[in-house]
């Protein structure tokens, strides 16, 4: 079961800029979606969304640190549906806005 897991940790890293949702995600460790998420959550301690939004944001902060990435580029790459929804989402994880994080990177 860990190694199924595993391997969906290993997508998410992969594909952060393509639409992740859960029934894919539970498909891949070839479980069904609640017994999926149960499993995720015990072994990484978070949900599936909040596992692959934090991924999201880890990655959002080392390209900010590129300033020939533009903050739209960046929202792209890591799979938010738009860059408002991108700076919000940051925002409101990381108390500060994605041009106030890359000012002081």
């Amino acid at each position: 079961r860990s190694a199924r897991l595993h391997r969906v940790i290993d997508h998410i890293g992969a594909h952060l800029a393509d639409p992740l949702n859960l029934p894919e995600l539970a498909r891949i460790a070839g479980m069904d979606v609640f017994r999926f998420a149960r499993a995720f959550k015990q072994l990484t301690g978070s949900s599936p969304h909040r596992y692959v939004l934090d991924a999201r944001i880890a990655r959002a902060k080392e390209l900010l640190l590129d300033p020939a990435l533009s903050i739209t580029e960046v929202s792209l790459r890591t799979g938010f549906s738009t860059p408002s929804h991108f700076s919000a989402t940051f925002r409101r994880l990381v108390q500060a806005s994605p041009r106030a994080f890359r000012r002081r990177g």
